[in-house]
């Protein structure tokens, strides 16, 4: 296993993908800091040209409770987005580039070497959590944003990663869909079909029980008068993880591998 993640994470070192990744989010958080120098002066903004004339923020006021909810709710969206990607490098890459059989061809147990994917992937995806409360922390000190608290802080720092934590449980079946596909078209359609649905079945309500729309509704993007998902809600996210996994693994172990 050590060797298996070893080699998985050489792999993800020599990449573009991880600073692909990095920059993405790193958007989202200097986004998140635009949109916060822009509700603390509206007219400054318009000023400058960076608010048209007739439009206007509905937002609370720019504050570190606001910035902190925005970078939870982004990355409850784009990190599925964006950790939907970095699974499909993960898996579909074997098959896309022909190196699934040399894999396979190893001393190494198949299902280790799925384990190892996942290993790297989910240290992956938490340490791009980490990193957006840091940069955000930055970019927050920058813009001098009011309303400071270690509680609120620490209260920020869980939401975000507890985002992350339920999007990674969630692009599990991502690495099936790319396995099982052998390639990166399956993966990518699976993530964008999951991402669509989301948003139409939390519009007609009933989001908390669609594992794939609640990360976005704790978070708060779909407003604080929605309830939170509930006990139920965040046990279909574990299952869908867990599961995910454990269809990823047997299909490794179980399927023809002849190419």
């Amino acid at each position: 296993m050590r060797a298996a993640v070893a080699v998985e994470a050489l792999k993800m070192r020599r990449s573009r993908l991880p600073w692909l990744t990095v920059l993405a989010l790193s958007v989202v958080a200097l986004v998140g800091g635009l949109f916060m120098f822009i509700l603390a002066d509206q007219q400054r903004a318009r000023a400058m040209g960076l608010l048209g004339a007739k439009a206007s923020l509905v937002a609370n006021e720019a504050d570190w409770a606001a910035y902190f909810g925005f970078l939870a709710q982004a990355n409850a969206v784009g990190g599925m987005v964006v950790f939907g990607l970095a699974v499909t490098w993960l898996f579909g890459r074997e098959f896309s580039q022909g190196t699934a059989k040399d894999l396979l061809a190893l001393p190494t147990g198949r299902g280790v070497i799925v384990s190892a994917k996942f290993v790297v992937g989910a240290v992956w995806f938490l340490v791009l959590g980490g990193y957006v409360y840091l940069l955000g922390l930055a970019i927050g000190a920058a813009l001098g944003l009011p309303g400071w608290s270690g509680v609120l802080a620490v209260a920020g720092l869980g939401k975000l990663m507890a985002t992350s934590v339920m999007t990674t449980l969630l692009v599990a079946p991502v690495a099936l869909a790319a396995s099982a596909g052998r390639g990166y078209l399956p993966g990518v359609g699976f993530m964008i079909a999951a991402v669509f649905l989301a948003q139409i079945v939390a519009a007609l309500g009933y989001g908390h029980v669609f594992p794939w729309s609640v990360p976005a509704l704790f978070s708060g993007l779909a407003g604080p008068e929605r309830e939170q998902p509930g006990v139920l809600g965040y046990a279909l996210v574990l299952l869908v993880g867990v599961g995910g996994a454990w269809a990823t693994a047997s299909w490794w172990t179980r399927a023809d591998q002849d190419r």
